[in-house]
């Protein structure tokens, strides 16, 4: 039984080698992105090249996008040249950035209307996790329509988990993203406190990662910041993004998140000093004024 064919849009940093591993799983692929450099890497992987969005669709049973934010999702799936004009009845739309919740459900409501089925999941485990095939993916949507996917998931992801019906993927990446900002914050104070007490943070990581207290920032980041690495795995710019849909879902549902809000304020220091594009470890940096210390380096 042949694969199904599957389109891809959104060719950036997760984008690419989510691609190469469709590719390498066996997937028919039609890519499209608004740069050329995007295009030109992944069909040197074996993707064939569509001219809009709504071309890929045509030829395409499964149509995954993976851009930046809500505006760009209800663009390339509803705009003029959109995955909407061109998608057949009974495809598949999954939409695997992490956007608005209530966005996604009018997307969902819209493709609908066509008989086209659409699922949420947004991903976690950074450009390693895709490059790797390791991303864990968080799926809203229809179980049967999710089950008809999986082998695609199967390709990019190695956790894969159906958390409930559309909006609820992202609702699960906006709390993924909660304690992701909170831990960020954690490791940070938690190395200005060894900094400013004089201690060794290398032996104070290696004692409290191995732990009640560990956690994948205190592995993984705070070693890059100990060696004075504030290059992006995962943008500030982009951390931010994301907390701006999690205080506006919160705001929805009338639920306080306190160290989420803080957190995003520090971020929004981070920003204001021209960090934008430097990776989430950069929150130090805010630690370092506060406390006018060195932990980078």
């Amino acid at each position: 039984m042949s694969q199904p064919r599957v389109g891809f849009i959104g060719l950036g940093i997760m984008g690419r080698p989510m691609c190469k591993n469709l590719i390498q799983a066996g997937f028919p692929l039609t890519v499209w992105n608004r740069s050329r450099p995007g295009i030109d890497t992944v069909t040197g992987y074996g993707a064939a090249a569509a001219a809009a969005p709504r071309e890929v669709a045509e030829r395409s049973d499964i149509i995954i996008t993976m851009v930046t934010d809500s505006p760009d999702v209800r663009q390339v799936i509803l705009g003029e040249q959109g995955v909407i004009h061109g998608v057949k009845r009974d495809a598949a739309v999954i939409d695997m950035s992490t956007i608005s919740p209530a966005v996604t459900r009018e997307i969902a409501a819209a493709l609908k209307m066509k008989g086209v089925h659409m699922l949420d999941a947004p991903v976690s485990g950074g450009e390693k996790g895709a490059i790797d095939g390791t991303l864990s993916i968080m799926v809203g949507g229809e179980e049967p329509i999710f089950q008809r996917c999986l082998p695609a998931f199967q390709a990019m992801g190695k956790t894969i988990v159906y958390v409930g019906p559309t909006g609820s993927g992202q609702i699960v990446k906006l709390c993924n993203q909660v304690a992701g900002a909170v831990h960020l914050q954690a490791m940070c104070e938690t190395l200005a406190l060894a900094v400013r007490a004089g201690v060794d943070p290398h032996r104070m990581l290696e004692a409290v990662s191995a732990g009640a207290a560990g956690s994948w920032m205190l592995s993984n980041l705070a070693p890059r910041i100990l060696k004075g690495d504030l290059n992006p795995g995962f943008m500030v710019k982009l951390q931010q993004k994301d907390l701006r849909l999690i205080m506006e879902t919160a705001d929805e549902l009338h639920l306080p998140l306190p160290a989420t809000a803080l957190v995003s304020q520090l971020f929004r220091s981070v920003e204001a000093d021209g960090g934008g594009d430097l990776g989430t470890q950069a929150l130090i940096t805010v630690m370092e004024k506060l406390a006018n210390i060195r932990v980078a380096g």
